[in-house]
């Protein structure tokens, strides 16, 4: 068995969340992704995979008030389950590294390549189909309304997504490809924005009864 296999399999009990922001489907899309930026570089592939497995552990609302430290908390928590698996001190160095920077609260740059693959694989599952699909489930939760009647684009108001969940398109979300670390990530991160403009083209023209 690999160490990765023998991690999944350590790690896989602790994930419970009910979030289908950052469940276990969460942890598998962003591997898969990982997957595709490390490839062709000079990434440690292990470290990436064991950042990604281990970067949830410790899941806070985004309104909780220690959100910021969720990524230390992950790392700390994965730190024996690495050990256990058998990864070795340098490398768990490494791990901890991309799961403490990867976190868009903790406002961290990638200080490693691992971190920079980690932290733009995680960011994509914010995007995409998949992104209207979190971004609704979150601001569910929030309490949230999916848009402004009058203005849903907000050409002639402020944005405020803390009200309005397409409003968090706009501040947060349209932004992600030009915080990206890895060319591979940018490419990908606007693919995955056009494929959010055309929801909201169509969302748009239902609700003035165009489509």
């Amino acid at each position: 068995m690999s160490r990765i296999q023998r991690l999944i399999e350590l790690v896989r009990p602790l994930y419970t969340t009910t979030d289908p922001a950052h469940d276990w489907p969460h942890i598998g899309r962003v591997a898969a992704t990982a997957r595709k930026l490390a490839t062709g570089t000079t990434a440690q592939l292990e470290c990436v995979l064991a950042a990604v497995y281990g970067h949830d552990l410790v899941n806070l609302p985004k309104d909780h008030p220690d959100r910021k430290n969720a990524s230390v908390r992950s790392a700390n928590a994965v730190e024996p389950l690495l050990r256990e698996a058998g990864f070795r001190d340098q490398e768990i160095t490494v791990i901890r590294t991309a799961i403490i920077e990867h976190s868009f609260s903790s406002g961290e740059r990638p200080s490693c390549l691992e971190s920079a693959i980690v932290q733009d694989a995680d960011r994509l599952d914010a995007l995409g189909a998949i992104g209207v699909l979190r971004c609704a489930a979150v601001n569910a939760k929030l309490g949230s309304s999916f848009y402004e009647p009058v203005d849903p684009l907000a050409q002639e108001r402020e944005l405020d997504d803390r009200s309005y969940m397409i409003d968090h398109y706009f501040v947060k979300l349209f932004k992600l490809p030009e915080l990206m670390n890895t060319d591979a990530g940018r490419e990908l991160a606007q693919r995955r924005v056009k494929t959010m403009e055309t929801f909201l083209s169509a969302l748009v023209n239902e609700i003035k009864g165009k489509d």
